[in-house]
């Protein structure tokens, strides 16, 4: 299992990467830095976790911080390009 979740991680990690380096910021407001850095310290967090060797946690934390995208999105504090739109439920 370990080895198909840190696939699974390396997947993910590779589209949060392309998500976070075209991510637009719609809003400055309070609100979107505290999303904006909840995603990003999940997404180093990932990062980290990986490094150790612990798929389970890296996984965790990449799916947390795509969540806190894809809520700003929703509460259209950003945006993404329409080709990474498909990632996200909003």
């Amino acid at each position: 299992m370990d080895n198909e979740l840190t696939k699974r991680f390396v997947l993910e990690k590779s589209k949060m990467d392309k998500v976070f380096a075209s991510l637009k910021i719609i809003k400055k407001t309070e609100e979107e830095r505290q999303f904006l850095d909840m995603a990003r310290n999940y997404y180093n967090d990932s990062g980290y976790f990986h490094g150790k060797g612990d798929s389970i946690r890296a996984f965790e934390a990449i799916v947390i911080s795509w969540s806190y995208v894809d809520a700003g999105i929703k509460m259209g504090f950003f945006a993404v390009p329409e080709n990474l739109g498909q990632y996200f439920t909003s």
